[in-house]
């Protein structure tokens, strides 16, 4: 005889057991299965339009297209304009590089159906030519676009430079005629000429607002000058230091133009002995200033240590040196006379002999100085820490290798770190060279 509440056996049912309840039991575990598992419980063919392009901005190219298979409806949010304002073309050579390159069938879709929705783009390509030009190519069958920023990246030389010059500025020219609406520029390591600036300069001067066109050997001063002239809401211009002359400078500082917020140098010499630099007046260094009183300029330097005679010889309005490569004390001791904007300094770097007193000099006179970085230099322990407590709590950024620092009588460097952290106000730490 069976107790109460003994199991039944399967298949029967508990006597008084109505439809009712059982109908309510099996709704119950339904309901339950369908929380768990949201897959049968979302209709992923039929989710609104602006979920499935939400979802879709966060993948990536290959599988945002692979997404764009599942159905009619994914299909169709794959081709919506706003997917296709910011595109990056990658362009390589199977057996030379390791970018993954934008398929062919995919570029001509883009060409065929995107072009007018492209705004922010950017082309990255390897060192083969091939890859440059066919960049090229794409650029040049954008003859419906609106583009507001372009890039050419090119990973490793020689890419953009070994495409003929034909070539590349009527490709250019497409662009810059058919977009009129370009705010920033970047055309780095290529052949663009002074003709290319006219055109972008007539047809988009009243847009353009950053422009960075470093290692350009066919643009001359005067189609900067001519950028500068005409294009007046630029805020950012980066450009090599040979392209950079007084007339610039003036025409920069000008009524008419608006605060220029970034100009950045690159000065740069492959031969040593080889170059003669200029000389950039006073006067129109000041003239940039007044003009633009909150204006970063940078300063990139990869010469040879006779190649700095033209720099730093009377007050320059610099906010920013990186030396690439050795640099002399002398050239140190001149930042330290004549660059009282300067805000930081990165030294790659100098001979054997310490440099106490180049950088208590700097301490003293570059009164916004907040970062500072030492790479093969030698500073004694002492020289530093009184670098540091002249410098103080402003001092953001502080990297220094180990093997810079000599110790002396006063300070080892296990008592140098307590005691520039107690001058920095937070803890801090030498730079280690990694063992591996």
């Amino acid at each position: 005889m069976k107790r109460a509440g003994q199991k039944l056996v399967a298949g029967t049912e508990a006597p008084g057991t109505s439809q009712t309840s059982k109908k309510q039991k099996t709704s119950l575990h339904r309901s339950g299965f369908e929380e768990s598992d949201p897959c049968t419980s979302v209709d992923w063919g039929n989710l609104p339009h602006h979920v499935i392009l939400r979802v879709f901005q966060f993948l990536t190219l290959v599988d945002r297209a692979r997404a764009s298979s599942v159905c009619r409806r994914w299909n169709e949010v794959f081709h919506i304009p706003d997917l296709w304002r910011r595109f990056e073309f990658e362009l390589s050579q199977p057996a030379t590089s390791y970018l993954k390159s934008t398929h062919p069938d995919l570029i001509q879709q883009i060409i065929k159906r995107h072009a007018d929705h492209l705004q922010y783009v950017s082309f990255k390509v390897d060192s083969s030519t091939e890859s440059a030009e066919a960049a090229c190519d794409i650029l040049s069958q954008l003859v419906n676009c609106s583009i507001k920023t372009l890039g050419l990246i090119s990973t490793a030389k020689p890419s953009f430079m070994n495409v003929s010059k034909a070539h590349f500025a009527s490709a250019l020219t497409v662009v810059f005629v058919n977009s009129k609406s370009l705010s920033s520029i970047k055309i780095d390591d290529t052949p663009l000429d002074d003709p290319s600036l006219k055109v972008l300069v007539a047809n988009n001067s009243d847009t353009l607002k950053l422009l960075k066109m470093s290692s350009c050997p066919h643009v001359s001063p005067a189609g900067i000058l001519c950028v500068a002239d005409q294009c007046h809401g630029l805020k950012e211009l980066a450009l090599n230091y040979y392209i950079l002359s007084d007339e610039l400078l003036l025409a920069l500082s000008s009524e008419k133009h608006v605060d220029l917020e970034h100009l950045r140098i690159d000065v740069v010499s492959e031969n040593p002995g080889q170059v003669q630099f200029h000389t950039i007046k006073k006067q129109s260094w000041d003239a940039l200033v007044k003009h633009s009183p909150k204006v970063n300029i940078v300063m990139y330097f990869f010469l040879y240590e006779d190649e700095f005679d033209a720099f730093f010889r009377e007050e320059t309005p610099v906010t920013h040196v990186y030396f690439g490569r050795a640099v002399s004390k002398a050239m140190l001791g001149r930042i330290g006379m004549n660059c009282p904007r300067l805000i930081e300094l990165v030294v790659c770097a100098n001979g054997l002999q310490p440099l106490d007193d180049e950088l208590i000099q700097i301490a003293e006179r570059c009164k916004n100085l907040t970062a500072m970085g030492l790479g093969e230099c030698e500073v004694t322990c002492r020289g530093f820490i009184e670098f540091v407590k002249m410098c103080g709590g402003r001092l953001t950024q502080l990297s220094i290798m180990e093997e810079v620092l000599i110790p002396d009588s006063d300070y080892s460097l296990d008592r140098l770190h307590l005691e520039v952290s107690k001058h920095l106000g937070r803890m801090w730490f030498p730079d280690m060279m990694p063992t591996w």
